[in-house]
């Protein structure tokens, strides 16, 4: 029997309630879950220790989740990470594809939309459950 890793999401927004609905929702399927109400957490990450997927707001406190995004996608140690957007920006698609994001969730959004949004995410990163 294969022991297989869980994928590893990190999920950072400023509000509380959003990132405890998250984390409660894709724990209970099975992902391993880290959170911050600092995006800029996943700079400091080291190689072996990189998430499987970034779940990011777009405005946080002191923070552009745009800036993180693009910082994450020009390094070669992490430009193969997919990242989602969470917003409730009305040009999310547009910010999405400047700040070279895999894609988007708008707020308020369906917990199902949203773990389906996931799963494909990282399905296509080539990560599959």
């Amino acid at each position: 029997m294969m022991i297989t890793e869980r994928e590893k999401i990190f999920v950072a927004d400023d509000d509380d309630d959003i990132v405890h609905i998250l984390s409660l929702m894709l724990q209970t399927k099975g992902y391993e879950v880290q959170t911050s109400r600092d995006a800029t957490e996943i700079l400091a990450f080291t190689p072996g220790n990189l998430p499987d997927l970034v779940m990011l707001d777009i405005w946080m406190s002191g923070v552009d989740g745009r800036e993180i995004c693009r910082k994450l996608k020009e390094d070669p140690v992490t430009r193969h990470i997919p990242v989602l957007f969470i917003s409730a920006n009305a040009n999310i698609q547009e910010i999405t594809n400047e700040s070279m994001a895999d894609g988007f969730i708008a707020k308020p959004f369906e917990m199902e939309d949203m773990l389906t949004k996931v799963k494909a995410t990282l399905a296509s990163s080539g990560i599959n459950r």
